[in-house]
Order: C-alpha cells, then structure tokens, then sequence
C-alpha cells in the first residue's frame, strides 16, 4: 500500500473517532476512486470540486428560502435587529476571507497541505465542519500579506 493511501485511511480513521462522516465519507470516496484506477479523475475533481461543493452549500443554506420557511417579511427584518445586522456584517467578513483564500491556495499549492491537515485535525477534534480550508487560507493571507 503507498503511502498516499495509507494518510488517506489515517484521515478516515480520525473522520470514524470524531464520528465525523463528511470527512469519512470523503476520505472513503478518494481512497475508491484510488482503488478502482479512476485516476484521472483527480484533476478534474481538484479544478471543479471546490466549486461544486459550493454550490452544494449554498443550495442547502438558501433552501429555507426557496421553501418559503424564510419569508420575505423575516428577510427584511433581518435590517432591523442587531444580531441579523452583526450576521450579515459576519458573512461578508466570510465571503472576503473566503475569496482571498481561494487566490492565496491557487498562487501557492504549498500552504493547501496545512491548512487541509489543520481542517481534517479541527474536524476530527474539535467537532468542527470541514468549510475551514478557504477561510484559514483567506486569514493565512491576512497575516502573510498575501491575497
């Protein structure tokens, strides 16, 4: 076994202790696409699969919306409270981190190994939920000056 599989099984494994199964499922998804030869898979995965993924979020936090859990009425009110006024002010904070984490791990694939190690270690330790690698990378760039 190579060791690329084997750092694969360690992430799955941190994934099944934390009971973590985004990051298990997606350990155990690239360690089956490994498995069955599907290669070439990979860079096309690594160009479309943080769009995709994305997508996929946005789709889950906007379907109150579209469902009409969230009215127009509540949407509008969120202008008038100061916890929905601090939200928003948080998500553009977000949304700019996230961009500029997105150019930093393009223009420089050397810091993508640590902020995914620090990510799957917050997941598996922490609880956390693995959206972390953008906005790490947009807060790495904050504090090395890059964008």
């Amino acid at each position: 076994m190579d060791v690329t599989s084997l750092l694969l099984l360690a992430f799955a494994a941190l994934g099944i202790i934390s009971s973590n199964a985004p990051i298990t499922i997606a350990v155990v998804v690239l360690l089956l696409i490994r498995v069955t030869g599907m290669q070439q898979a990979f860079p096309w995965l690594e160009k479309y699969g943080l769009t995709i993924g994305i997508i996929i979020l946005t789709i889950g936090v906007m379907a109150p919306l579209a469902s009409g859990k969230i009215s127009l009425e509540t949407l509008g009110s969120s202008f008038l409270n100061w916890k929905s006024l601090l939200a928003i002010a948080v998500g553009m904070l977000v949304a700019f981190l996230g961009g500029r984490g997105a150019s930093l791990m393009s223009g420089q694939p050397t810091v993508v190994a640590g902020l995914l190690i620090g990510t799957v270690l917050g997941v598996a330790l922490f609880k956390g939920v693995p959206v972390g690698p953008l906005i790490a990378a947009g807060i790495l760039s904050l504090l090395i000056g890059k964008s």
